[in-house]
């Protein structure tokens, strides 16, 4: 029951110990700072490494925010097989791999095997001990004349959204109406459908006693 004038307040935890139990943060200036200084530290122990991963292209869920993209959580199992990277090659060069995830529609495999492929073609792999080069790593000529290498993936591959366009029509190029209306047209043809066995039936008895009828 709300509370109306002056009565006597409910026994509600309005009293806090706001010593104990209550934080402020009062702190968040140097924390900005804190967490800079640690992204730009973690930057440049990988480097030339990306910080962050390569993530697939999806559409956010639900009809009000569909028409927007953003990163994944990771690509599926075919997508990386429709651009020829291995399952467990994928988290070692930087790709992340969602193996939970499917591929709904045509249009979103394409999209994310491109961008994947896009990516293989300017990953450069350095040897894991130096001097000793396996198949798919860079040649030392190629890790030599490395001069410019991007410390995000998001700045090198960014995922942008592309606002779809409207066109205007003119009133004569549009369809002729149909007759009755398309509702009625589409209720007619289901209830055809629905009910030719019967009819078809009904039709076969009538015919069968006409001739008995004759006979």
């Amino acid at each position: 029951m709300a509370i109306k004038h002056n009565q006597q307040i409910p026994h509600n935890h309005f009293r806090k110990d706001w010593q104990r139990r209550v934080r402020v943060h009062f702190d968040q200036p140097g924390r900005k700072l804190r967490r800079r200084n640690a992204r730009l530290a973690k930057a440049s122990a990988v480097a030339p490494r990306p910080v962050d991963k390569l993530r697939p292209i999806v559409r956010c869920p639900t009809i009000k925010y569909n028409r927007r993209v953003r990163a994944g959580r990771g690509f599926t199992l075919t997508e990386l097989k429709e651009a020829g990277i291995p399952r467990k090659l994928a988290p070692t060069i930087g790709i992340s791999v969602d193996p939970r995830r499917q591929n709904l529609s045509t249009e979103s495999l394409a999209v994310n095997v491109e961008r994947l492929k896009a990516y293989r073609a300017r990953l450069i792999l350095f040897p894991r001990k130096l001097g000793q080069y396996k198949k798919g790593d860079a040649s030392k000529e190629e890790v030599s004349s490395i001069k410019n290498t991007v410390s995000s993936v998001k700045q090198g591959l960014p995922i942008i959204n592309v606002e779809a366009g409207f066109k205007e029509t003119k009133k004569s190029d549009l369809p002729e109406a149909v007759e009755g209306g398309a509702y009625r047209k589409l209720r007619d043809a289901r209830a055809d459908a629905r009910n030719q066995g019967k009819r078809e039936k009904r039709a076969k008895e009538k015919a069968d006693e006409a001739a008995a009828a004759k006979k």
